[in-house]
């Protein structure tokens, strides 16, 4: 069966962030993703890891800015990454080093460097060299440290604009790059809505070797697996069969937020998960 991480951005909201860690460990997960870790100390971070035995499997690039005060001013008004914005470069190199400090420190394995917004009537091939040329500056400087680089595509509905929507386009993104530690993050909320026929998508690149993670939650709402449209005891399964066939061996970030949000709400949910 799929390994599953708790995404502690999104899951047990009625608890102050750092006490997350113990709550997804007593429910039974081995390791955890977040947004962004950069509003506490490395140090503090990765101590919640060991006293809990959870691995930390992937967190976000800054969104923008140039460094911590300014990483969460960007995300309040708005940005969503800077990787493929003409014009933003020293910002993304920024950030991208600062991740790259959080991820040594946190034994972290996969960086993902958020692509950003595309505004209307902007050249979308001008995002692309953009993005190109930053992926391969970051990827040198990953490989270092034997870090993944991915980058995610994501619905128009959840961030309009965001310059990357279908899986096709991110591979092709990373084709273009030529790094083997350059990898698409497979979101199932964002191909369910995009492309639907998630278990072609899946046996059409899991095998490639080109994906890096996955992250689920259910459509249309964004909560847990089994309170939408998706069959996930079969996307599960299929997952589990294609990883076996091609060698994958990487996480299921549960990046959803728990329909039940009062206190305890989250564990309730948990009823999806496969023992």
């Amino acid at each position: 069966m799929p390994r599953f991480a708790a995404n502690l951005s999104m899951m047990y909201p009625d608890l102050p962030f750092l006490e997350r860690f113990e709550a997804a460990a007593k429910d039974g997960f081995k390791a955890v993703e977040f947004l962004f870790p950069y509003a506490f100390p490395a140090a503090e971070l990765a101590a919640r890891l060991k006293a809990n035995g959870l691995q930390q499997v992937l967190f976000n690039t800054p969104s923008g800015g140039l460094e911590t005060t300014s990483f969460e001013t960007a995300w309040t008004h708005g940005s969503r990454g800077t990787a493929s914005v003409p014009g933003r470069e020293a910002e993304f190199r920024a950030g991208f080093e600062t991740a790259l400090t959080y991820a040594a420190a946190l034994s972290c394995p996969r960086v993902h460097a958020m692509v950003g917004l595309r505004a209307s009537g902007t050249d979308p091939a001008a995002h692309d060299r953009t993005l190109i040329a930053n992926l391969k500056w970051a990827a040198a400087l990953a490989a270092k440290e034997g870090i993944d680089v991915l980058i995610e595509p994501i619905n128009p509905r959840s961030v309009p604009g965001f310059h990357l929507n279908r899986q096709d386009e991110g591979h092709r993104i990373v084709q273009a790059v030529g790094a083997t530690n350059v990898k698409v993050q497979m979101d199932l909320f964002h191909c369910q809505i995009v492309h639907g026929d998630l278990t072609t998508l899946i046996r059409q690149f899991l095998p490639t070797g080109r994906v890096g993670h996955f992250q689920i939650a259910d459509v249309p709402d964004r909560h847990e697996p089994g309170t939408g449209e998706v069959n996930w005891p079969h996307i599960f399964s299929t997952i589990d069969q294609v990883s076996a066939e091609s060698g994958w061996d990487g996480w299921i970030g549960c990046e959803y937020n728990p329909a039940d949000a009062t206190p305890g709400g989250t564990s309730r949910g948990l009823a999806w998960l496969p023992r």
